[in-house]
């Protein structure tokens, strides 16, 4: 795609307001997050695996970075130059005490269209973990197009999205509401093959968060490259 196909992703942007709402909810929550969700194993082998990919000092952007760990500091720790992004402001506080070594920014997905952070082709690999679920189906290949131009040409997408056929479906999360998105794992693949990813690798985990109001679930790990 083309520098000029971010003007596709004014999509993006319909639902601000209502991410702002998101951002909130992530704010209040704060630290009890990781409280919430204290084993990552999925992450964690899917971190591992987009750091071995990729040549050492790589740039990777953590879209969705929330508190830095595990994912922000763990690219770091691997030597990588890591960019962090999120949109609750408590979360990138978190984020900066837990992974100082890593550059974090406040910015919602649509803020990076235009070469925010330096345009297509500016890093050579995204970590993606349940960031792209805080959207509206209709605004995911948006992020996902978005995502295949900021990386260069062969860059990876270590991807995560939790196995559920729901589109902005509200849900209680940890004493506050949260909206959330999700695709059968057949519809995903097809989804991000059409955002122009190759699926180079599969996982999948059944969690259960150590919490009372948030149901067990399937999370679904995908390594992708820019094809």
């Amino acid at each position: 795609m083309s520098a000029t196909s971010y003007d596709g992703y004014e999509g993006l942007n319909r639902l601000a307001l209502d991410r702002a709402g998101q951002a909130e909810a992530f704010d209040a929550i704060g630290d009890r997050y990781d409280e919430a969700f204290p084993h990552k194993e999925g992450q964690l082998a899917s971190g591992a695996w987009l750091a071995d990919a990729l040549p050492a000092g790589s740039r990777i952007l953590d879209l969705g970075c929330g508190t830095g760990l595990p994912t922000a500091r763990q690219l770091s720790d691997a030597g990588h130059r890591v960019v962090g992004v999120d949109l609750s402001p408590a979360m990138i506080k978190l984020a900066r005490d837990n992974a100082p070594a890593v550059e974090f920014h406040r910015l919602d997905i649509a803020d990076l269209r235009n070469g925010r952070l330096g345009g297509p082709g500016s890093f050579d690999g995204i970590a993606a973990f349940f960031s792209l679920l805080m959207l509206p189906r209709a605004e995911i290949p948006y992020a996902l197009r978005m995502a295949h131009d900021l990386l260069r040409p062969g860059g990876l997408l270590a991807l995560s999205m939790v196995e559920a056929d729901v589109d902005d479906f509200t849900i209680p999360f940890l004493g506050n509401s949260i909206r959330v998105s999700g695709y059968l794992r057949d519809d995903l693949r097809r989804v991000v093959h059409d955002a122009g990813f190759e699926v180079t690798g599969e996982d999948s985990y059944a969690y259960a968060p150590a919490s009372t109001d948030v149901p067990p679930e399937i999370q679904l790990f995908l390594h992708l490259r820019r094809a």
